[in-house]
């Protein structure tokens, strides 16, 4: 299981993976994605992702193996880089399509505005203590969607199929159950 690593909170996802017993590189070329069998999108700044993806000439084949179902948990800025519709954007922004929802870019306000919370989440059966730094907000849900966790009425943990997305960063707490989670789930 790969971590893409061009910007973002990619090595505490990696020591969270690493914690669980799986060897998880460092992605940063088109070559590495032939051996994966998934791959972790982590938070960061969905627009540089989007930039960096594309002028690295990742964009396009790492959309054609998701869609192809290569399975994916994507947070915060993973979330909308995954996303169907992405608000607040910029307009040369792109997102792979992946999973049939909508988000609003910093749903929840700037970084002052961030916060912790505790959520329940389907499967687990302790809340999860999850960290929102300047977090997406889910807007719409398609009918295929699975909600795992939300937040005051709003979706924070959703899966369709292969795919898992969290507007929180649950690689900036010592808890590994979200990334276990995801492990079973393509296992």
């Amino acid at each position: 299981m790969g971590v893409l690593a061009l910007q973002g909170a990619f090595g505490a996802h990696r020591q969270r993976l690493h914690e669980l017993g799986v060897e998880a590189p460092l992605v940063r070329k088109a070559e590495q994605f032939d051996d994966l069998d998934a791959l972790v999108i982590p938070g960061g700044e969905s627009t540089t992702m989007s930039h960096l993806l594309t002028t690295n000439d990742l964009f396009d084949d790492l959309q054609e193996r998701i869609a192809g179902g290569l399975p994916v948990f994507g947070t915060c800025a993973g979330m909308i880089l995954c996303a169907a519709e992405v608000l607040d954007g910029r307009p040369d922004q792109r997102s792979f399509g992946s999973v049939d929802i909508t988000v609003r870019r910093n749903g929840y306000g700037r970084q002052l505005a961030s916060f912790e919370t505790d959520i329940d989440v389907a499967g687990l059966d302790e809340v999860f203590h999850a960290v929102f730094i300047r977090a997406p907000a889910v807007e719409r849900v398609g009918p295929d969607i699975e909600v795992l966790a939300e937040h005051e009425g709003v979706p924070v943990l959703l899966r369709h199929g292969a795919c898992t997305v969290a507007s929180f960063h649950p690689e900036l707490t010592p808890d590994g159950r979200l990334h276990e989670m995801f492990i079973h789930s393509i296992c």
